[in-house]
C-alpha cells in the first residue's frame, strides 16, 4: 500500500468536496473560475484534515524504526566492570497506510503554500472581481486592483512589523528560512485568532443544536421565527428590485440604440428577470442624436454602479424565493410531524403531497409506517444521544485545550490516548482516534463558517442560492483555519515537537511549518496560553451572550424569554397558515380539474374520434363524388351550364361555414351531415355540450 492511501484520500475528498460545493453553489450560472478556485481551496483544506493521521502513523512507524536500529551502549555490571548492552527492539512493522519517505514534505510544502497564495493573493482579488459592475475584463481587474491595495498594505504592514522586530534582535541573523518562518507565524497568528472565537461556538452550539432537535415543539417555533424574518427580508429584497428596476427602465428609455452606452445598458438588461427584461424591451424605435444633448445621459461609472447593483439584488430576490418555499416545506413537515403524534394507525399522514418525484427504492423502503416510527419515536432519541456523544468530545477539547502545554504529567487526554496507543503501536486505533479528534474539531469550525452570516455581504445558502462573492470568501477562510487547526490538533496530540519540547522526530507536516523558537513570544506564549479562551467562549455561548447582545442591538434573535420573539412567533405562525390555505385551495381547484377530466374525458375523446372518422368518410365520399362528376363534365359534351356550375361550386365549397345565416337547398346537404342550423356540429348537441369543456 506503499502511497497508495495518500491517492485514495485526495480523489475521496475531491468528491466529497465537490458534492458540498454543489449543494450551495451553481455550477450553470456561476463563472467557471470562481467553481475552480473554490473548489481547489476546500479540497486543499479538507486534505489536509484527511492526510494529517496517516502523517501522525507514518511518524510514529519512523521513530520505532530509529529506536530498533539505534547502536548498542555501555552499561555497568554488579561487579563494577562495563558490558555492552544492546537496547530493546520493539517490534516494528509497517502500517497499511505508510507513506514512504521524501513524499510527504513534498506533498505539505505543495498543499500549504498552494493555500496560502489562495487565501492571501488570489482569492480576495477574485472577490472584487466577481462582485465588480464593469463591463469589460480591463475595468473588472482595474476595480478589484483598486479595492484590494488596502487589503494588501495592511497585511504588509504586518509583515513589515515582524521583520523589523527579527531585524533590530541582535540574536537574530535575517535568512530565507527566517524570513518563511515569520511569514507562517504571522499567517498563523491571524488564523488561531479566529480559529479560537469559532471553536468557542460551535463547541456549544453543534451539542445544543442536535438536543433541540428532538425538541418537537422548540423546532416548530423556531421556524415560524424563522418566516416571520425571512418575510421582512424577502418584502426588502423584492422592493429593493422594483427600484431597481425602475432606474434600469429610466436608462434604458434615455439611452438610445446609436448612443455608445448603449452596449451596457443591453449588458444589464441581460441581467435583469425575464419578466422586466419583457416588460423593457429595447427602446429602438426613436432616433435621436445624443451629441446634442451630453449632458442627459448617465455616465459609465454609474451604469458601473447600476450594475453591481443589479446583480446583488436579483441574486438576494432569487435567495430570498428560494429559501421561502424550503422554510414552508420545513413548516408544513413539522406540523404534519405534531399531528401524526398521536395517530393510533402509526401511518404517517401528509398534509401535502411532495412536490418533487420521490425516488421509487426510498417510496418502496420508506413507507409511512417506518416513516412515522423514525419522525415519532427513535428520530428523538438519536438526536438526544448523539447530542450526549458530542457534548462529551466538546468537554475532552476544552479540558485538553486548557492543559495541552503540560507534558509531565501529561494532561491532555487527547495525547494520553495516543501515547497509549503508540506503545503497543496499534496503528489503526491511532488513525482512528486522530481521524475523530480532527474530523471534530474541523466540524466544529467549518459549521460555524457556514452558519454566520455578516450581513447580506456573506452568506453560505444551500440549494445553489450562494453568491461567489460569498464561495471566494469561504475558501479564504478555509485556508486561513485549516493550518492552525492542525497545528492546534498536533499540541493536542503532542506530536509537535515544540510542545512536547522532546526529541523525537517531528511530522512531517511540523518540519514544514518549521519552528517558531525564532519568535519566542509567540510560540512560548500566544500559541500556549491563547486557546485558553476557549473556556470564556463557551461559557459565553451557553448562556447565549452574544445572541443576547444581538437583540439589544436591534438584530432579531430566537430567545425563547423574549417579546420581541413571541410577537415573531404569532407573525410567522399566521403566515404560515395563511401559506396553507393558499396551497389547499390550489391542490382543490386541481383535483377538481382533475376529477372533471377523468368523468368527462372518455366521452370527449370517443365523440371526438367519431367526428373524425365521419369526416374521413364524408371527405373520402366528397372526393368521389368530384372525381366522378368531373370526368362525366369532361367527356360529355351534351351538359348544360348549370352543370358545369354545379360542378364548380362543389369544388371550391368549404367544408365549414359558421357564418351562413341560412342553409340554402343545396347537394352538398345531401352529401355532407356535417352542417346544422346557425353553423353548429351536429355533435354539440344539449347532452354533449360540456363535452368540449
Amino acid at each position: 500500500m506503499s502511497g497508495a492511501a495518500l491517492g485514495i484520500e485526495i480523489v475521496v475528498v475531491f468528491f466529497l468536496a465537490l458534492i458540498i460545493l454543489h449543494r450551495y453553489g451553481d455550477f450553470k450560472k456561476q463563472h467557471k473560475l470562481v467553481i475552480v478556485a473554490t473548489l481547489l481551496a476546500w479540497h486543499l483544506c479538507f486534505l489536509i484534515v484527511f492526510i494529517l493521521p496517516l502523517d501522525v502513523t507514518t511518524t510514529i512507524y519512523n521513530r520505532c524504526k530509529l529506536i530498533a536500529n539505534s547502536s548498542p551502549h555501555e552499561s555497568t555490571t554488579s561487579n563494577g566492570s562495563y558490558a555492552t548492552v544492546a537496547p530493546r527492539k520493539p517490534a516494528c512493522f509497517k502500517p497499511w497506510s505508510y507513506i514512504p519517505d521524501g513524499i510527504m514534505p513534498i506533498f505539505w510544502r505543495v498543499v500549504y503554500w498552494t493555500s496560502q497564495f489562495l487565501t492571501w493573493i488570489l482569492l480576495p482579488f477574485m472577490q472584487s472581481y466577481a462582485r465588480s459592475g464593469g463591463f469589460s475584463i480591463t475595468g473588472k481587474i482595474k476595480t478589484a486592483l483598486i479595492e484590494n491595495a488596502i487589503y494588501y498594505g495592511t497585511y504588509l504592514l504586518i509583515f513589515g512589523a515582524f521583520l523589523i522586530y527579527v531585524a533590530i534582535n541582535p540574536k537574530f541573523n535575517l535568512q530565507w528560512s527566517q524570513l518563511q518562518t515569520i511569514g507562517i507565524a504571522a499567517a498563523n497568528t491571524w488564523g488561531l485568532f479566529l480559529l479560537v472565537l469559532l471553536l468557542g461556538y460551535g463547541l456549544v452550539e453543534i451539542p445544543r443544536s442536535y438536543w433541540n432537535g428532538a425538541k418537537k415543539g422548540y423546532l416548530l417555533m423556531k421556524t415560524y421565527f424563522k418566516a416571520a424574518k425571512l418575510m421582512t427580508e424577502k418584502a426588502d429584497a423584492e422592493e429593493n428590485l422594483e427600484d431597481i428596476m425602475e432606474e434600469v427602465r429610466k436608462v434604458n428609455e434615455s439611452i438610445k440604440y446609436n448612443h455608445p452606452l448603449r452596449k451596457c445598458v443591453d449588458t444589464i438588461l441581460k441581467k435583469c428577470p425575464t419578466e422586466y427584461q419583457e416588460r423593457m424591451g429595447r427602446n429602438m424605435d426613436d432616433y435621436e442624436d445624443f451629441e446634442e444633448r451630453p449632458n442627459t445621459y448617465p455616465t459609465e461609472k454609474s451604469l458601473v454602479k447600476l450594475h453591481k447593483q443589479v446583480i446583488y439584488s436579483v441574486q438576494r430576490h432569487r435567495r430570498t424565493q428560494v429559501q421561502w418555499q424550503i422554510l414552508l416545506e420545513q413548516a408544513f413537515y413539522l406540523e404534519d410531524v405534531a399531528k401524526n403524534e398521536t395517530s393510533a394507525t402509526h401511518q404517517f399522514v401528509h398534509t401535502f403531497q411532495s412536490q418533487e418525484p420521490e425516488n421509487k427504492i426510498i417510496q418502496y423502503l420508506y413507507t409511512p409506517t417506518v416513516e412515522w416510527y423514525w419522525e415519532c419515536l427513535l428520530r428523538p432519541w438519536f438526536h438526544r444521544i448523539l447530542a450526549i456523544i458530542l457534548a462529551t468530545f466538546s468537554i475532552i477539547v476544552v479540558w485538553s485545550e486548557c492543559t495541552f502545554f503540560s507534558t509531565k504529567p501529561v494532561l491532555s487526554l487527547f495525547a494520553v490516548f495516543i501515547n497509549l496507543a503508540e506503545k503497543n503501536y496499534n496503528y489503526f486505533y491511532i488513525e482512528m482516534a486522530c481521524f475523530l479528534t480532527i474530523f471534530f474539531l474541523s466540524i466544529c469550525v467549518y459549521s460555524t463558517v457556514f452558519r454566520i452570516r455578516v450581513f447580506n455581504y456573506y452568506y453560505l445558502a444551500s440549494h445553489h442560492q450562494t453568491d461567489a462573492y460569498s464561495l471566494l470568501f469561504s475558501g479564504m477562510l478555509f485556508c486561513r483555519l485549516t493550518p492552525p487547526l492542525c497545528l492546534n490538533f498536533l499540541g493536542l496530540t503532542h506530536m509537535d515537537s515544540t510542545i512536547s519540547q522532546s526529541e523525537d522526530k517531528p511530522t512531517a507536516y511540523t518540519s514544514i511549518m518549521g519552528s517558531m523558537k525564532v519568535l519566542s513570544f509567540i510560540a512560548d506564549g500566544f500559541y500556549i496560553y491563547y486557546p485558553m479562551l476557549v473556556v470564556i467562549l463557551c461559557v459565553a455561548t451557553y448562556f447565549s451572550l452574544g445572541t443576547r447582545c444581538l437583540n439589544l442591538l436591534g438584530f432579531q434573535q430566537f430567545m425563547g424569554d423574549n417579546e420581541m420573539t413571541s410577537d415573531l412567533i404569532d407573525e410567522g405562525k399566521e403566515l404560515i397558515r395563511r401559506e396553507k390555505r393558499k396551497r389547499q385551495r390550489q391542490e382543490d381547484g386541481e383535483n377538481r380539474r382533475r376529477e372533471w377530466k377523468e368523468r368527462y374525458g372518455n366521452n370527449r375523446e370517443d365523440s371526438a374520434r367519431s367526428r373524425n372518422v365521419q369526416a374521413d368518410q364524408k371527405e373520402s365520399s366528397f372526393t368521389d363524388t368530384n372525381t366522378s362528376r368531373s370526368i362525366a363534365s369532361k367527356y360529355t359534351r351534351s351538359n348544360g351550364r348549370n352543370e358545369r356550375d354545379r360542378v364548380e361550386l362543389l369544388q371550391d365549397a368549404e367544408p365549414l361555414d359558421f357564418n351562413a345565416d341560412s342553409i340554402n337547398e343545396d347537394p352538398l346537404d345531401s352529401d355532407l351531415g356535417r352542417y346544422q342550423p346557425g353553423g353548429r356540429y351536429l355533435s354539440m348537441s344539449r347532452s354533449r355540450i360540456f363535452d368540449d369543456v
